[in-house]
């Protein structure tokens, strides 16, 4: 009876290695570079539409935040002119100097020119606000227009 060889080839392979099989230039398959640009694919589009979600939700409070500085410049000017802009100066005047504040006027009360809210619009500025209030700031949310839920939603200084 003849005895098998040890060395036989397919066994000979693993007790060697797959080293000696590899491209000796190395890098990666074109079938290998598709899979991992498909992985990088599906995970990006997963992270895109979570971070979705919470863009709308960054425009609402960054306005929110907003009003609330325009407040506080608001509150600034009062207290060096005595009385709030007018609308028709609206809150440009705690930017550039109104002609009616005189000598009084001690700004400009804000970092920056009066910035558009998060969705490209302009805030509305009332005085005497709604409801017996000093002034009123509010902007009309993603549509622009008064009134809306959820994204759309009035965002104000008096609610």
């Amino acid at each position: 009876m003849k005895k098998r060889r040890k060395d036989f080839w397919i066994f000979s392979k693993f007790r060697r290695g797959f080293l000696e099989y590899q491209d000796p230039e190395g890098g990666w398959t074109f079938i290998e570079t598709l899979i991992v640009i498909g992985i990088v694919l599906v995970l990006t589009s997963s992270v895109g539409f979570m971070a979705a979600k919470y863009l709308d939700r960054a425009r609402i409070v960054t306005a929110k935040s907003q009003i609330e500085t325009f407040c506080i410049s608001l509150d600034a000017y009062f207290l060096d002119c005595g009385e709030y802009p007018s609308e028709t100066e609206g809150l440009m005047a705690l930017w550039e100097k109104p002609t009616s504040s005189g000598e009084l006027w001690n700004g400009p009360y804000l970092g920056k020119s009066i910035p558009k809210d998060p969705w490209g619009n302009d805030y509305e500025y009332r005085q005497p606000g709604p409801g017996n209030t000093r002034y009123g700031i509010r902007s009309f949310g993603g549509d622009g227009t008064e009134g809306g839920s959820g994204n759309d939603a009035d965002i104000s200084s008096w609610e």
